[in-house]
């Protein structure tokens, strides 16, 4: 199949690379991926300045394109200028962290997945869970499955499959699990700083996470051991409030 690869990691992750090598045994990949990390950049496109592009080597080899921009620009422009034709499908990860529960509409990786489905293009995005990974091992035996179930399935417009993989070996992980979006929690905390000209500053420091306990749900699968795969669509019409708020008589 005729794939394009990206992330938000950014085009030297590590990665990245493990997909690329795994994907590359049997697919022809081209990979657009952000010059420097995006991470947490969610579906931002550059919009008033220009998006330069280069060629990137890795290991003394040509590897694929960098671009100033976001995943989501990534896509757009490869879709459209790039490759032609466009790709089969598109794949974004491998993410360092899981993107579960409402991590999912602050994520690049995710949003590079969304884009390509609202242009019309198939797409995965995977992530592990983890931001120092023992292994790519679980993701990188899965997904060139998944790649070819998505090839001869298919799927709906607009939809995309995000996929969440312990960090275990593959022969640790338990499973596939068919799972929905969590209601995942999360407390954030600040550290206040102040810098050398006595300005006070913050910086995102740390979370702690309350969990959807719930047997379907992406962030429960994952902490139990079991890779997580959930369908996602850029629709964030609450269809049961639409009908209730058409009786406000705005």
């Amino acid at each position: 199949m005729k794939i394009l690869l990206t992330n938000d990691d950014g085009v030297y992750s590590k990665g990245i690379e493990a997909l690329y090598l795994a994907l590359s045994e049997e697919h022809e990949v081209t990979v657009v991926a952000p010059e420097t990390e995006q991470s947490a950049v969610g579906h931002a496109i550059t919009w008033v300045s220009p998006l330069r592009i280069k060629t990137v080597n890795r290991n003394g080899h040509y590897f694929g394109y960098a671009l100033n921009g976001t995943p989501a620009d990534c896509v757009k422009i490869a879709v459209n200028e790039l490759m032609d034709p466009p790709p089969e499908i598109v794949v974004s990860g491998i993410n360092l962290g899981a993107n579960v529960g409402v991590n999912v509409i602050y994520s690049g990786t995710v949003s590079a997945a969304t884009e390509a489905a609202v242009l019309g293009v198939p797409s995965i995005a995977v992530s592990i869970d983890s931001f120092t990974p023992l292994t790519f091992s679980g993701a990188t035996e899965f997904i060139p499955k998944l790649v070819i179930m998505v090839g001869k399935e298919g799927l709906p417009r607009g939809v995309c499959l995000n996929v969440n993989v312990p960090d275990l070996p593959a022969d640790q992980i338990r499973g596939i699990r068919v799972t929905r979006q969590g209601n995942l929690k999360c407390i954030e905390k600040y550290d206040r700083r102040i810098d050398p000209r006595n300005n006070v500053y913050y910086w995102l420091a740390n979370e702690s996470i309350q969990q959807d306990e719930s047997p379907d749900a992406d962030s429960c699968a994952l902490a139990k051991g079991y890779i997580s795969v959930t369908p996602i669509h850029h629709d964030l019409t609450n269809y049961p409030m639409l009908e209730k708020l058409s009786g406000w008589r705005l």
